[in-house]
């Protein structure tokens, strides 16, 4: 007999986050019989807490963000937007340091980068992204 889904279980997104794979390395593992998955009501997997925290044993690892995968991050003000045809000059000054990225025109409208607002230069390699706000909320 099928086990009951408990209050506890956790959607295949929230689980994978939490051992820190993907959704579909949870369904492959499930097929292999890796991880025990029980389903709800409207039959979607959950995988119940002790099967994630079976699997997520091992040291809590430095994150990133929410949902960038660029570990080098500058917070700090919008101090210039210059846009010119489909492509912007964003320039952040972040402590004593100015960041500048060459973002889309459609990139500054969807964040709202105006003079003044916070906002986040997050490198990887040698792109240079935007993030509205603060960072790492």
């Amino acid at each position: 007999m099928a086990r009951r889904r408990q209050p506890s279980d956790l959607t295949l997104g929230e689980a994978a986050r939490e051992i820190g794979v993907s959704v579909d390395t949870l369904r492959r593992w499930e097929r292999a019989g890796k991880v025990r998955a029980v389903r709800d009501e409207r039959n979607r997997r959950r995988i119940p807490r002790r099967e994630v925290e079976r699997l997520a044993r091992r040291p809590r690892r430095h994150t990133a963000g929410d949902a960038l995968s660029a570990r080098n991050r500058f917070p700090g003000r919008v101090v210039s937007v210059e846009v010119d045809g489909v492509m912007a000059l964003v320039e952040i000054q972040a402590g004593p340091h100015r960041v500048t990225a060459a973002i889309t025109r459609d990139a500054v409208e969807e964040l709202g980068l105006v003079e003044g607002v916070e906002a986040t230069a997050a490198v990887k390699a040698t792109s240079v992204m935007i993030e509205r706000g603060g960072g790492g909320r």
